[in-house]
Order: C-alpha cells, then sequence, then structure tokens
C-alpha cells in the first residue's frame, strides 16, 4: 500500500457514502483511476465491504455485555466458532492466546433478554466450559477508522523510530 491507497481508505472509513467523483477530486486522481484503486483494494481484501455505524439503542440493543469464553478443550474451536457466528446478537467475536479463549460483544434489550439468551443459547454453544460476563457501562471509544497512517517501524531495541 502507498501513501495514495491509504488516503482513499481514510476518506473511505470516515465517509463511506461519499461519491467515486467525490473521492476522486478529493485525493487528485482521475475517476478511472481512482476507481481502479478502490476495486484493487476491494479485491486484495484491503475493503472488506461497506456499512452504517448504527445506534443500537435505537434499535432496541441498549444492553452490551462483553463475554469471556473458556473452551473445555482446543479441539472445540471449529465447531464454537460456528456456532456462536450463528448468534445474531453476538455482534462481534475474537479468539484470543491464552485464556480465556474468547472476547465476544453481546447486545440484548436489557438485563432479563441477556439472561435468557446466556441461560438458553450462550452457555449451551459447543465446548464451553466458562463464561464470565462484563456489563458496558458506556463506550468511551465508538469503532472508529484506523490511523491513515504506516505503522511505526520498531528499532531492535522495541521503540518507535
Amino acid at each position: 500500500m502507498d501513501a495514495m491507497d491509504r488516503q482513499i481508505v481514510a476518506l473511505l472509513q470516515a465517509e463511506g457514502r461519499i461519491t467515486l467523483t467525490e473521492l476522486s477530486d478529493r485525493v487528485r486522481l482521475s475517476v478511472s483511476r481512482c476507481q481502479r484503486r478502490v476495486r484493487e483494494l476491494e479485491a486484495e481484501g484491503v475493503i472488506r465491504g461497506y456499512s452504517a455505524l448504527v445506534d443500537g439503542a435505537a434499535l432496541g440493543y441498549g444492553f452490551e455485555v462483553l463475554l469471556f469464553a473458556t473452551l473445555s478443550r482446543p479441539d472445540a474451536v471449529d465447531e464454537f466458532d460456528e456456532a456462536l457466528a450463528g448468534v445474531p446478537e453476538v455482534v462481534e467475536a475474537q479468539r484470543l492466546f491464552g485464556e480465556p479463549d474468547y472476547l465476544i460483544r453481546v447486545v440484548s434489550a436489557d438485563l432479563p433478554a441477556y439472561q435468557h439468551l446466556y441461560e438458553s443459547v450462550l452457555i449451551r454453544l459447543p465446548g464451553v466450559r466458562g463464561l464470565n460476563s462484563t456489563i458496558v457501562m458506556k463506550n468511551v471509544v465508538s469503532p472508529r477508522p484506523y490511523p491513515d497512517r504506516a505503522p511505526r517501524e520498531r528499532s531492535a531495541k522495541g521503540s518507535a523510530v
């Protein structure tokens, strides 16, 4: 990725509904060259898709939980991943190194709805040894774009240069 690709990605992250004409004007490329770069970024998987940021509370999902899951056995990950992907209230999940095995972001209408989901679905997912829930008090930093600059290189001593 060069500086122009980073500029295109930054603009698309900040303004996902920007027209191709406006995008090309802002990065000072012809529309055809800009479109070619966007298509290449999509084909390479740098741009994975386009979506709208939505207020969960406005949709009735004002209760958010961070759920930590530990599996009973290492060979359960594929089955667990597949089952987890089938739970609509799971809006994000990461497999971790060490314990716990997963960090899962779950949304629901309220505490009773979450409790029902926990007892009827989440605790019954394949391979679960244990779950630990933490209720989100406030989102301090909402999902935001990645930085528009390349990551800093590290020196041999581990400090940023």
